[in-house]
């Protein structure tokens, strides 16, 4: 994968939320192709089963952080720079998904949803950017969502954050370019993860999928990863500003 793409090896990765989910099978991936990936995420148990999967990759950092303390997410990054340097590629993937309709919200609820979707990326980028810059080198990859073009109800919060995600992308797209680096964002489909757990009807859910979906199958772990190690690589220099739908044909758009 890295060698058809164009090398990660030595690539430094910071990829959040990435110990559970679609991350764990991504990062392997990343660790495969020789980067070098620092993890952040808040549920040992998730992070104690990428590090067993890993195997004691020697380039896996996995670091324990809440996403939500914005002030202690920047003093982790500043710590992960200080002692190992700047990072190559960011992949802005954590995310909360409360589901209930709009009006059962506090605002309390919905500013949470989006300081961990949406602000701790801009931490991040914000830590990230001075390195990339100096190198003239740099990729950032922000998880949207196919919720955005479909809009989904009882997820309103959730589906802001993500739109802002794509908003995010197509700035410092523009803003960045000039330095070599890429901004772009993947939208996933209905992938089978824990996140599924908010549809009480689970087999219908997974009918209005398929039914919904050009490729009649469920999203596989490797589609998400394909696409991210394709937009972290030298092969997508000339890509960027774009929104990829990894979705089986599901919103073709």
């Amino acid at each position: 994968m890295g060698d058809h793409f164009g090398s990660l090896s030595g690539k430094r990765v910071l990829y959040t939320g990435a110990a559970g989910g679609l991350g764990l099978p991504t990062t392997l991936k990343l660790l495969e192709a020789g980067a070098h990936v620092v993890v952040l995420d808040n549920d040992p148990q998730k992070i104690a089963q990428l590090e067993a999967a890993a195997g004691g990759a020697a380039g896996l950092k996995v670091a324990l952080c809440d996403l939500s303390d914005l002030e202690g997410l920047h003093a982790t990054l500043d710590g992960l720079i200080a002692s190992d340097g700047g990072f190559d590629v960011v992949i802005n993937n954590a995310a909360i998904y409360p589901s209930k309709p709009f009006e059962d919200f506090t605002l309390a609820e919905m500013q949470l949803v989006h300081r961990i979707n949406v602000e701790a990326a801009l931490v991040c980028v914000m830590a990230a950017l001075p390195s990339m810059k100096a190198k003239g080198w740099g990729r950032i990859i922000n998880i949207s969502s196919i919720t955005v073009a479909g809009a989904w109800d009882n997820l309103v919060p959730y589906v802001q954050s993500k739109a802002a995600l794509i908003g995010l992308a197509r700035g410092w797209a523009r803003e960045f370019g000039g330095y070599g680096i890429t901004v772009n964002a993947i939208a996933p489909g209905a992938f089978p993860t824990d996140a599924e757990a908010i549809h009480p009807d689970r087999e219908a859910y997974e009918k209005r999928i398929i039914d919904s979906q050009a490729i009649k199958r469920r999203g596989r772990a490797d589609d998400i990863a394909n696409a991210l190690m394709f937009l972290a690589s030298d092969a997508a220099g000339f890509i960027t500003g774009q929104t990829l739908n990894v979705d089986g044909g599901w919103i073709m758009k």
